[in-house]
């Protein structure tokens, strides 16, 4: 972070104000001791964070104390993780280190800031394929410590974002894509809605403003038409509600503008032709015992005055989802045929939707729903406890436990257990005890036979038959899709392994005792010079003759170690500095210039190319990402691949930009979708496009489908504004449902 100018007079009567507000906000929960040590706590922070300041120029430490205030006011967190908030950078940032945290607040406070800081400064790690899933690892190892590590990252990841203006555009998109591949999913899995939502949204807003603003205005522009409505809605039904005798409040809910933008994007629609634009809320507040029963008396009202949806109806009353949430969903047809969502619920199930883990911890034990995220946090452990290759794979077994939609299934006793969508009959033997999946030898669905990857569905009951000489093998990897699964069928598979390669151990122990060297000081060289990522890996090939003790040559033997003689071989290019890399690319400057430039350079300096997977045009927001050995690739930030790149491979991504004074052709791929009316279709689109628009067409297909078409039509432009000018022409057209740019690749 930026040093800069001390904190001055003026600064310092700011902060105060702003800590201020938060003991406020605080008044009601706080203990005699527990203001003590958020006083201190303040004025360590202060103090520790007086030189330095924030991209914005303000002082550093607004940051920490508002990080607080969302751990209390947004999360639900006490006075402890509070304290822990206004601490967060002070061990990573100033001198102060962790012993003074343990001396001056205690252990407790010294364990959460501790694993705070081991979250941060870690993207330089050298020879790892990915440091930022490094990263991402040391951020969710910290689940089965203490939950609150996380929830207080999480209002810090929010914070940074809510500021993120004052960041460079290249550091705006890493930032937005680590916070899409991890803490998006997260924030779902602990409950945060809010959060999560917002998270959404600050993305969408980075990676595709255009988009966002559009969808952003039009939301304004029929806001007071949509509170109208809401009140229409709810008129019918108030006096009903009023006799129920409970206080209840009835709110409108927009949907979310990245949860648009998904249905547009996914489902090929505008946005005046999604249905559920928005939701009606009705809390009522009642005590425990009769929430469910006043839940669906409310229902029962609502179906009385508008005819329900039946298959959109959710009980996630009678069956919370796996997170803790607890609502009933209905969509009604109301007023003028529009379809609305109602979502009923009490005042304790509105705090554990908004607040998520921190209120379902205050509200544990009720209705027995103790064990919603005790059972996830003991998954996490087993996975945490299973050897990974390397964090990528670690990564990739986590994500498959942040799953958003859920499928109910039993035991044959009745259990009820939860897995996510796509899960198998594999899955869920793993799911009911490491044992039992390792040693399944047939599924029983239904008290029918049914393959190890059949997928399973909201019912099924399930019954798992072992064989103790049943184990597993690497087809199974195919048939499982949770990382608990996945993670123990690859240890089972390892040990399986190092018990067959322990002949081939023994033989590569004989050859160094002939060498007269000590096997441990040697066997690791030997294991790279072969070419293999582990002992087990060399010892399995030995032992299998994949790999034989005479393939060890071209060696001599240096004060007890052996020392393989350099072949003229092409540098590893993974460590490389990015700026060596890079010049390994360079090509022959060019007398016609590219339209991009990379770094403000250039980017015909290197060997570069357009990504296939998402056809850039001229005006689309864009980043350089470095490929091992086809040079740069310029993807869009809207790029279906973005984020895996920004996210786990963020220090091969490069900034890039379009140069306004050279003109190119790009060929882009429109999906246009409308009223089937005969062969006059082809000849309208054609006719628009050629004659009226001057547009060199460069593939056409259609075709008609009970009423309806769909036509993929190649076309060159010049840049996003012909584009775009191009979709509104088309969409202007008499029939013509919507015109969508896609990302396919297709032969012109």
């Amino acid at each position: 972070m930026p040093v800069g100018v001390a904190i001055n007079d003026e600064e310092i009567k700011q902060v105060r104000a702003k800590f201020d507000v938060l003991l406020q906000l605080m008044e009601h929960s706080l203990q005699h001791e527990d203001k003590a040590d958020l006083e201190k706590a303040f004025e360590l922070a202060v103090d520790a964070h007086k030189f330095q300041r924030r991209k914005s120029g303000e002082p550093y430490i607004f940051h920490p104390i508002e990080v607080a205030r969302i751990c209390f006011e947004e999360i639900g967190l006490g006075p402890t993780a509070v304290i822990c908030a206004l601490l967060h950078d002070v061990v990573e940032d100033t001198p102060v280190t962790l012993m003074d945290i343990t001396k001056q607040f205690g252990p407790k406070v010294s364990v959460i800031v501790d694993g705070l800081t081991k979250l941060d400064g870690t993207y330089n790690l050298e020879n790892v394929e990915s440091p930022q899933a490094e990263n991402f690892k040391k951020v969710l190892s910290t689940l089965v410590v203490d939950v609150r590590v996380v929830l207080i990252k999480m209002a810090d990841r929010l914070h940074n974002l809510r500021t993120i203006s004052a960041q460079a555009k290249h550091k705006q998109l890493k930032i937005a894509a680590e916070t899409e591949y991890i803490y998006t999913p997260l924030a779902h899995r602990l409950g945060l809605y809010n959060i999560k939502t917002e998270f959404q949204d600050i993305c969408l807003k980075i990676t595709d403003p255009e988009m966002y603003d559009e969808i952003s205005h039009k939301l304004s522009d029929s806001d007071q038409a949509r509170n109208e409505y809401i009140e229409q809605f709810i008129q019918p039904l108030k006096k009903e509600l009023q006799q129920l005798g409970a206080p209840f409040r009835v709110l409108g809910r927009c949907k979310a503008i990245s949860s648009i933008y998904n249905k547009i994007r996914h489902n090929k629609v505008t946005f005046e032709e999604i249905f559920d634009i928005f939701a009606v809320r009705i809390i009522i507040d009642v005590p425990t015992e009769k929430e469910k029963s006043f839940c669906w008396q409310i229902y029962s009202i609502i179906t009385d005055v508008y005819k329900p949806i039946p298959e959109r109806l959710k009980d996630w009353i009678t069956t919370p989802k796996g997170n803790g949430y607890e609502s009933l969903h209905t969509t009604v047809i109301g007023p003028k045929g529009k379809y609305v969502e109602v979502q009923i619920r009490t005042e304790r199930m509105d705090e554990i939707a908004e607040k998520g883990f921190a209120a379902h911890w205050k509200y544990k034990g009720i209705k027995k729903q103790e064990n919603v995220y005790d059972n996830w946090l003991d998954n996490i452990r087993e996975i945490l406890d299973t050897k990974h290759a390397n964090a990528m794979e670690f990564i990739n077994d986590f994500k498959t436990n942040l799953f958003s939609e859920e499928v109910y299934v039993f035991t044959p006793k009745g259990d009820m257990r939860i897995v996510p969508k796509g899960a198998t009959a594999l899955d869920f033997a793993f799911e009911i005890h490491t044992d039992v999946g390792y040693h399944a030898a047939a599924i029983k669905v239904n008290n029918k036979l049914v393959p190890m990857g059949y997928k399973l569905n909201n019912g099924d009951q399930v019954h798992v038959m072992t064989n103790k000489n049943q184990k597993p093998n690497e087809d199974w990897l195919k048939m499982v899709v949770t990382g608990k699964a996945r993670s123990k069928i690859r240890s089972a598979m390892k040990e399986e392994r190092r018990k067959i390669g322990e002949y081939g151990k023994e033989a590569l122990e004989r050859k160094l005792k002939n060498l007269k060297i000590d096997f441990e000081d040697n066997v690791d060289v030997i294991t790279k010079q072969l070419g293999f990522r582990s002992r087990i890996d060399l010892y399995y090939a030995l032992s299998q003759d994949e790999a034989k003790i005479s393939d060890i040559k071209n060696y001599t033997i240096e004060s007890g170690k052996i020392v393989f003689k350099k072949e003229e071989e092409e540098p590893d290019t993974k460590s490389a500095p990015i700026v060596e890399e890079l010049k390994k690319i360079q090509r022959p400057a060019k007398t016609n210039r590219s339209n991009i430039l990379v770094n403000g350079e250039p980017a015909d300096m290197y060997q570069f190319s357009l990504a296939t997977c998402c056809n850039p045009v001229h005006g689309d927001e864009i980043f350089a990402y470095l490929t091992s050995n086809q040079g740069l690739k310029i993807h869009r930030t809207s790029c279906s691949n973005a984020t895996h790149l920004l996210a786990n491979y963020g220090y091969r991504v490069l900034k890039a930009d379009w140069e306004d004074n050279v003109n190119s052709n790009f060929v882009v791929e429109l999906l246009v979708t409308g009223v089937d009316s005969g062969p006059g279709v082809i000849q309208t689109l054609t006719n628009e496009l050629s004659n009226r628009l001057g547009i060199n067409i460069k593939s056409f297909s259609i075709e008609g489908k009970e009423g309806f078409f769909e036509g993929r039509i190649g076309i060159v432009v010049l840049n996003k504004d012909q584009l775009n000018l191009v979709v509104q022409s088309l969409e202007k057209l008499e029939g013509i449902s919507s015109v969508v740019r896609t990302d396919r690749t297709f032969k012109s």
